[in-house]
């Protein structure tokens, strides 16, 4: 059964704002068992949006909307979705009385303008919103049934988890399983590459996504069940992991902090940063992460070289003898970061991120890296990262944190 998806507002059209909706919305609908076929971005302009949902209501068993449902005069979708059922567009007292009294929780009397929300097809079905202020609705057009959410991602994702899944689950045929397995450490070219002939051996299909600078390989498997299309995709997902080896963090929503708390917890591990090129970068991905004081103890950003020797006591005549940027000074950091916290593993990061301050021997992209761990001796990993300054810096904050979750997998200076 195929399902589409109409995105609307004239921010998506001219790009001032990134559809992650869409691309959230496929999943999902995928992993329900729906084909995808189509994905539709329109302005908020009337006669355009009739015309879209009209086309793809021809096409689709189930289309799903987002957008254009807040309460100003560029919010179209209701007065165009009743357009285009050639049905009246009404004002839901009901749904009316339900806004104003959210805004009367906050001690706020509703604008007159939120009224325009609870406007609908006549013959629409309202989708509460308990999360926002504008509810959905649903009405059959055409050949389909569609269903109109709030743009807003967090609302979005909360009525189609809620009211449209349950709706829609039974009506595609489930013969199809699809995994996500999230990597690190390779370019997409690399891991492309590397799984050459994947498809071909497990019947399956491959997707990638980059997403800088992780690179997403999905696995998706069709079958005459569903149970023969999940064993598909996860005797190919066995050859994907052996092929890639520890460069695969995790799986769909697992984030790389996330997988590097994961290993330091699980490992009984705890870690002191210090950073200069990437000024916090590395500890700020780990702190995202609730809980991360268990294995988090410290934090330290020396920019300066006077800070290198006065916070973490880097030797001066190191310094001078080997700029800032080196192994000598990288491993100094590192030694000094656990020494004064206590930790039992500390990372530290020396670089250049430029656009300036590169030289001959030391270009832009030079970044040293010092692990000292309890009970090894001291390590240093030197890259060369391609880029421009805020990609370097992600790269060395996220090679970084790769090393003290390597580290903690036993696998220390590797």
């Amino acid at each position: 059964m195929t399902a589409a998806i109409l995105s609307i507002g004239t921010e998506l059209t001219r790009g001032e704002l990134v559809d992650t909706n869409a691309t959230w919305l496929a999943e999902q609908l995928i992993a329900l068992g729906f084909d995808v076929p189509e994905h539709a971005t329109v302005e908020d302009e009337a006669g355009v949006i009739v015309e879209a949902l009209q086309r793809l209501a021809a096409r689709a068993k189930v289309v799903i909307v987002t957008g254009g449902l807040g309460p100003t005069s560029d919010d179209l979708t209701a007065a165009a979705a009743a357009q285009a059922g050639a049905q009246a567009l009404v004002r839901d007292p009901v749904v009316l009385d339900v806004i104003k009294k959210k805004y009367a929780s906050f001690g706020r009397v509703m604008p007159e303008e939120n009224a325009k929300q609870a406007d609908r097809p006549e013959k629409a079905t309202v989708i509460p919103n308990p999360v926002g202020t504008a509810p959905g609705f649903a009405m059959p057009l055409g050949n389909a049934t569609c269903y109109f959410m709030p743009g807003v991602p967090r609302e979005m994702r909360h009525l189609f988890r809620e009211t449209v899944v349950p709706a829609i689950a039974g009506q595609a045929e489930r013969n199809t399983h699809q995994l996500h397995l999230r990597t690190f450490g390779r370019t997409e070219s690399r891991v492309a590459g590397l799984l050459q002939g994947v498809e071909e051996e497990f019947g399956v299909t491959l997707g990638y996504r980059a997403s800088f600078p992780e690179i997403e390989v999905k696995i998706h498997a069709r079958a005459a069940t569903e149970a023969d299309a999940e064993r598909m995709a996860r005797e190919a997902a066995g050859a994907v992991r052996q092929r890639l080896g520890d460069c695969i963090f995790g799986e769909r929503e697992d984030t790389f902090p996330d997988a590097v708390g994961r290993a330091l917890r699980d490992k009984g591990i705890t870690l002191a940063l210090a950073e200069s090129c990437t000024g916090g970068m590395a500890a700020t991905m780990l702190t995202s992460v609730p809980g991360s004081s268990d294995y988090l103890l410290l934090s330290a950003v020396a920019y300066a070289n006077s800070a290198k020797s006065r916070m973490l006591g880097v030797n001066p005549e190191v310094i001078r003898a080997h700029g800032a940027v080196s192994a000598e000074v990288a491993a100094e950091m590192a030694e000094g970061a656990r020494r004064i916290s206590g930790a039992s593993l500390a990372v530290s990061i020396t670089g250049i991120a430029g656009p300036g301050g590169g030289s001959e021997d030391k270009p832009v992209g030079t970044v040293w890296f010092g692990l000292a761990a309890e009970g090894h001796p001291t390590v240093t990993r030197h890259r060369l990262f391609p880029g421009e300054r805020d990609q370097i810096r992600t790269l060395a904050a996220y090679t970084a944190l790769r090393l003290a979750m390597r580290s903690a997998l036993g696998h220390v200076g590797d």
